[in-house]
């Protein structure tokens, strides 16, 4: 496990130097493009695995760190192939203030729900062999539980902050761009989803079902609204995107469909031997 966190920080290391390093050269905060998002999102998930790591100790962070971390980082590597990742920034994001609040701030908001995600789906698949009250079962739904309230946090007040920039720039607060409805989707689904679990609608499967389900409305709001071409915020690299995104779209639903009856046949079999 230790061998493992060393690993994550030493990786983490020219991954942090990496962003510090393209602010400087281009004098702005980190996201300037849609690759830059990739990198920083995948930043702030590996910080976020490191943090349960922290506070669980049972390797779960790393795992959850050096997947997502490297997932997003090898999908930020097909924007480098591309060109120029330094380009210009497009004037609607000529503004340092409002990148470095609004932007950072919904950028975290994917991180947290990124996150969610990846831990859904370690939480499925130990579903699907563990007892519902196994430690290590309990731990991974808390890790989910936590990264969908970080990533619902970040998401909403970056939609109100990106509101509040809408209403300088454009003289509106909200005019239903397909990026705003994007944003508003991910802070929807998020409540959803903690309505239902409080209000015991779903259980701890069920969470983390539609936390896996809600990387595709990430996805959708993060990379799909650039392939529609239309819209204030239709911008970056988009050029062979549409193909990655159906696949996964495609195969988060088919690892729902496949993992949760599973993960509930073996929890009622527990209730029922107990």
């Amino acid at each position: 496990r230790r061998a493992a966190v060393v690993g994550v920080l030493l990786a983490l290391i020219p991954h942090t130097a990496g962003i510090v390093w393209r602010m400087m050269i281009m004098g702005r905060p980190p996201m300037t493009n849609l690759f830059a998002t990739f990198l920083f999102v995948a930043w702030i998930a590996v910080l976020l695995g490191l943090a349960i790591e922290w506070f669980q100790r049972n390797s779960l962070g790393t795992l959850l760190a050096s997947v997502s971390g490297l997932g997003l980082l090898m999908v930020s590597a097909r924007f480098g192939d591309q060109g120029d990742t330094m380009g210009v920034v497009v004037a609607v994001l000529d503004s340092n203030f409002w990148l470095s609040t609004h932007v950072v701030t919904i950028t975290m908001g994917y991180a947290g729900c990124m996150a969610a995600g990846v831990a859904g789906h370690l939480y499925l698949l130990q579903a699907i062999r563990q007892a519902p009250d196994d430690p290590r079962l309990v731990a991974s739904g808390r890790a989910v539980y936590g990264l969908m309230a970080f990533g619902l946090i970040f998401s909403f007040l970056g939609t109100m902050l990106g509101g509040v920039w809408a209403d300088q720039s454009w003289g509106r607060f909200w005019g239903w761009d397909p990026k705003e409805n994007g944003a508003l989707l991910i802070v929807l689904w998020c409540s959803l989803l903690f309505h239902a679990r409080i209000a015991r609608m779903m259980g701890p499967i069920g969470f983390a079902a539609g936390a896996v389900l809600g990387v595709i409305v990430v996805l959708m709001a993060w990379i799909g609204i650039n392939l529609l071409g239309v819209g204030l915020h239709s911008y970056g690299f988009t050029s062979g995107l549409a193909r990655g995104l159906a696949l996964s779209i495609l195969f988060e639903v088919l690892f729902v469909v496949v993992t949760f009856p599973l993960a509930k046949r073996r929890a009622n079999s527990h209730l029922e031997q107990a």
